[in-house]
């Protein structure tokens, strides 16, 4: 229902801005739809979406600019970039500015909010049976459990405790989830651990799982590894805005992560049916994981995943097309029914 609010109120913009101008003014199609890559996969993949659809079905030519968060958005209120399919809103103070300032639009959600959070491997609690895995902790499910259960996560650097993979190190959350370990009093049963970066906390996670090991880490979503694997995510009491800061020691449950699609004002005027397209964009986390996941898993591009993503969930990509039955839709198909892609 929020997305197509947002894409009535841009079509009545439009359609009042259209009558009011002068006759001279006209919205000419874009020659080109420019993406602002930011260097994370999921942003990468449904970057490749969009455009794939707008390319293939509406014939536009798209490119995409690879850089960091700040020049990307600071092009995007200039008009240099047009669109990114994933503005991490919450995180990005400038994103804000932006969009009050009247210079970027904020579309809506590409994917319902993500979370984040502690996980154990679901073999932990349940066992593996076709894997010989037996249950491990098979009474674990809330943070109130993790006391009894800490020798089976036993640090190899100080055997007295439990190992917590923390964020990495540098990374905000890092420090807040030092706060919540001493906050529940968990901090007495577990040393924290911080890897030096993403890359390896994930190859921490994956060697474990593999082997069949328990691992007690900190993690996010969308991301391949809890697209690929069984994760179970560890209960905290419901996020709550009184006790979710420092003085309280964060004791809930982490907030989700606003995750929207954002274009350049500029873009509105240059060619408002992207605008109104890209506002009906809309795609899941699950199947934001599955894309990540069969990415990685196979070792290809995002161009990859983005076709495997839209082959995949047709009934999904359907419902971004204004009007059922939309001719643009059997276009669309004809260009997947010519891809190959890797099982």
């Amino acid at each position: 229902m929020f997305k197509r609010a947002i894409t009535v109120l841009i079509v009545i913009v439009v359609f009042s801005f259209f009558l009011l101008s002068s006759p001279a003014i006209s919205f000419a199609k874009a020659k080109n739809i420019t993406f602002g890559d930011f260097s994370w996969d999921s942003v990468q993949i449904h970057n490749r979406i969009a455009g794939y659809i707008l390319e293939k079905a509406y014939g536009y030519s798209v490119s995409y600019s690879f850089g960091e968060s700040l020049p990307l958005l600071l092009g995007m209120a200039r008009g240099d970039v047009d669109v990114s399919m994933e503005i991490w809103s919450d995180n990005i103070e400038a994103w804000g500015k932006y969009v009050e300032s009247g210079e970027c639009l904020d579309l809506g959600s590409t994917y319902p909010d993500a979370g984040q959070g502690w996980y154990v491997p679901t073999y932990v609690i349940k066992g593996d049976p076709e894997r010989g895995i037996k249950p491990m902790a098979p009474d674990l499910k809330s943070i109130e459990d993790l006391p009894k259960y800490w020798e089976l996560f036993k640090d190899p650097e100080n055997p007295n405790k439990g190992r917590f993979y923390n964020g990495p190190t540098g990374w905000m959350i890092s420090s807040i989830n030092m706060e919540k370990l001493k906050s529940y009093g968990l901090d007495k049963y577990y040393q924290s651990f911080e890897p030096g970066s993403d890359a390896a906390l994930s190859t921490a996670i994956v060697s474990a799982y593999r082997k069949g090991e328990p691992i007690f880490f900190y993690y996010w979503e969308p991301t391949p590894i809890l697209g690929l694997f069984d994760m179970t995510k560890i209960e905290e009491p419901p996020y709550d805005i009184k006790l979710w800061n420092e003085e309280n020691g964060y004791r809930c449950d982490f907030p989700k992560s606003k995750v929207h699609v954002g274009a350049s004002a500029k873009l509105l005027q240059k060619d408002p049916f992207v605008i109104s397209f890209l506002a009906n964009y809309e795609a899941t986390i699950e199947q934001t994981n599955e894309a990540l996941a069969y990415m990685w898993q196979n070792e290809l591009r995002p161009k990859d995943a983005a076709i495997w993503f839209l082959k995949k969930f047709p009934e999904q990509w359907e419902q971004w097309f204004p009007i059922s039955g939309d001719p643009h839709i059997d276009k669309l198909k004809e260009a997947l029914d010519k891809e190959v892609v890797k099982e």
